[in-house]
């Protein structure tokens, strides 16, 4: 058995690495992702620029390869040409970050590069771990975040995905960790409303010219049985079901336009 793995905080993440420890003794695994952090890139794809593919060796002393684009740009070419065969997993993550509710889902890279690989019926999980430190956010590299649990929560529905596949009708899996959980369970939860509520700080350059920051404070009204509920409030590891056909109900805009 063969599995991908790619995120979007770039190949060098401590993140990548303790996802590839969760499944390194269940399958043969290939680490393919981004050069450099790509966070809130979402489902990207390069069409304008040429792409590179540059070895990597990983911290454990693995091969790994870095890719000059997005998350999407590194899914695609793994696919297509690093790998002899469609893999029997792929897995994005372990994003330094949650990734929660509908409203930012798809902007995130992690879950474009696994929103690429599950197009391609590929039993996929997009997997993020909550962190209390804005300052290992966002950054391209190595950062201090004990991943222990969340490889092993990793790990866990690995081995059930390898055994079983996805049951009908789930494209991917949404999991998200607690920075303190308070068990070793899954919690399967609906997508909240959002993660952030924005905030745009204005400011001003040197020559008095305006310029903008996008920033937000978490989102804080999401209802029980929510993944934002159940991971912030709850502290329990949420795993949400995904579908990637966005169709809505064909019926009601037939009545609606006619």
């Amino acid at each position: 058995m063969k599995a991908l793995i790619s995120n979007d905080d770039g190949i060098t993440a401590s993140g990548i690495l303790a996802a590839k420890k969760a499944v390194d003794d269940l399958c043969d695994t290939y680490v393919v992702a981004p050069e450099t952090q790509q966070s809130g890139i979402g489902h990207a794809l390069t069409l304008n620029e040429p792409l590179r593919v540059n070895e990597h060796v990983l911290r454990d002393g693995s091969l790994g390869y870095g890719i000059t684009g997005t998350p999407t740009d590194a899914v695609t070419i793994a696919l297509f040409e690093i790998m002899d065969e469609k893999p029997d997993l792929m897995i994005s993550g372990i994003n330094t970050g949650f990734n929660l509710g509908k409203a930012e889902l798809t902007t995130s890279g992690t879950l474009g590069a696994a929103i690429e690989a599950a197009s391609f019926e590929i039993p996929t999980i997009a997997i993020s771990q909550e962190v209390t430190r804005d300052d290992v956010k966002f950054v391209t590299g190595e950062v201090e975040i004990d991943f222990d649990f969340a490889t092993k929560m990793l790990k866990k529905i690995a081995k059930i995905i390898l055994k079983k596949g996805l049951p009908e009708g789930i494209d991917l899996l949404n999991v998200n960790i607690p920075a303190n959980p308070i068990n070793e369970e899954f919690e399967v939860a609906k997508l909240g409303k959002r993660m952030y509520v924005p905030i745009i700080e204005k400011r001003l350059d040197p020559r008095e010219h305006p310029y903008y920051w996008i920033g937000g404070e978490p989102y804080d009204f999401d209802e029980p049985g929510s993944d934002g509920y159940e991971l912030c409030k709850s502290r329990k590891t949420t795993v949400t079901p995904l579908k990637i056909d966005l169709t809505s109900d064909m019926s009601l805009l037939k009545d609606w336009i006619s």
